[in-house]
């Protein structure tokens, strides 16, 4: 009977929250990345050089550091609903604005608002989904709405290279009907939030009274397991020193994450293809990174190991940025942004598992803030790097290497958290043993 009525409850959250949250995401994807686009014709009309445009570009993280964890927190306050519906009429207004960047001053400062306006979006959803589902369930259900972000790349590059044609109808330039045009969905979508998106399981009307029971009792026997070993205070979440490890090991993924969204049009654009082309050829590796994604998160699941999944998807990762800078043929670029896609696609969701195996309540909210707050300024690193290195070489080559070696570094912090925890527990059993 329990198990008709877990298969049941587990179908019915999946199909009313998963859908939707990966519109959304696919959305605010499209909106944080269409820069890669805009710069095929905005950089030469605004004058901006790739330093200029890699600043700009990555700018947008700082603001997204700044207010990740407050926005994280009052979210955890107010509920879902309210939170995300702002956080997404907010930087649909932003993200329309940068249709009329005029020079450097107003290309920072809308990047840097834009960044502040969608803070605390992806970690409240991280936060959103452990509400819903049970421990066990979580690192699938990641993947498939971080699946959003590499389909986000596969239908927005085309889309985006389709809107840039748009070039001159009623006196405005391709990429400003490309931002104006793409940040629309995101407002009004902010609305159908309102109406769609049910804070807690304990309002869920949807659900029947027997199918609620369960939900709420399952949730909780987690959260009493958690208690006896967590403290769950704000600080707790903040301070972890799991928190600070795991901040760095994704500051290392969204470095490579960001260089792709951002500069792979350019560097695709570089082999002498026009912008139509550029925006087929960037679908292809995320095409392949959403399946790589969901059977590395379901493979995850199944055997319950969480470390060695990051671990090797990040140095697969780093393997195709070196590869990606060492060729220069059209297969060769495209294999080689497809491999890295791969790993870091796939290392997502067993990361964003960890969290909250070890906190819960404001400490989770806090943690999972941090975490994302922290490590996205990788996104401000990465995208930064390549644009000076490729102005002071006139090659993308030492910027893609240096990525290439943050992923590194990810790994081994992640080999080193594996190794502290398993010696923490092999002390917990012998002191058990000893009582």
């Amino acid at each position: 009977m329990t198990c008709t009525i877990e298969q049941r409850v587990m179908r019915k959250i999946t199909l009313r929250i998963v859908p939707f949250i990966m519109l959304l995401y696919f959305i605010a994807f499209l909106d944080r990345v269409n820069i890669g686009f805009a710069a095929l014709t905005m950089n030469a009309e605004l004058g901006f050089s790739p330093a200029v445009f890699g600043f700009g570009a990555g700018i947008f993280f700082l603001g997204y550091f700044l207010f990740e964890v407050p926005s994280n927190l009052i979210l955890h306050k107010v509920g879902a609903r309210i939170w995300i519906a702002r956080v997404m009429i907010t930087w649909g207004l932003v993200s329309g604005g940068m249709a009329f960047v005029q020079g450097t001053t107003s290309f920072y400062t809308l990047r840097f608002l834009l960044g502040v306006a969608e803070a605390g979006f992806f970690p409240g959803i991280i936060l959103y989904l452990s509400y819903w589902f049970p421990a066990q369930k979580r690192a699938q259900v990641t993947a498939i709405f971080m699946a959003a972000a590499p389909i986000s790349t596969a239908l927005g590059s085309p889309i985006s290279a389709a809107l840039l044609e748009m070039h001159g109808m009623m006196g405005f330039a391709g990429w400003q009907w490309m931002f104006v045009l793409e940040a629309v969905p995101a407002v009004i979508l902010g609305v159908v939030v309102l109406f769609w998106l049910t804070d807690r399981p304990e309002k869920a009307k949807w659900l029947s009274e027997e199918e609620r029971g369960w939900l709420i009792s399952t949730l909780q026997r987690e959260q009493a397991a958690k208690q006896g070993t967590a403290q769950h205070s704000v600080w707790k979440g903040l301070l972890d020193k799991r928190v600070l490890a795991l901040s760095l090991v994704y500051f290392g993924t969204s470095a490579g994450l960001y260089t792709l969204g951002i500069w792979s049009p350019q560097i695709i654009k570089t082999l002498g293809v026009s912008s139509m082309t550029v925006g087929l050829l960037n679908a292809i590796p995320a095409v392949m990174a959403v399946a790589a994604m969901v059977l590395w998160a379901r493979h995850s699941d199944k055997t319950g190991e969480r470390s060695w999944h990051v671990i090797a998807a990040c140095i697969v990762a780093a393997a195709g940025l070196f590869m990606a800078g060492s060729t220069a043929s059209i297969v060769g670029v495209i294999l080689a942004l497809t491999i890295v896609n791969c790993g870091i696609s796939a290392s997502k969701p067993p990361l964003w598992s960890m969290p909250t195996l070890f906190l819960s309540g404001s400490a989770a909210a806090a943690g999972i803030a941090t975490i994302n707050s922290l490590g996205n300024l990788g996104g401000f690193v990465g995208p930064f790097m390549i644009g000076m290195i490729k102005q002071q070489t006139g090659s993308y080559t030492w910027g893609l290497w240096f990525v290439a070696g943050l992923l590194i570094l990810s790994s081994l912090v992640v080999l080193w958290l594996s190794a502290s925890s398993r010696k923490a527990q092999a002390s917990d059993s012998l002191i058990q043993s000893k009582h």
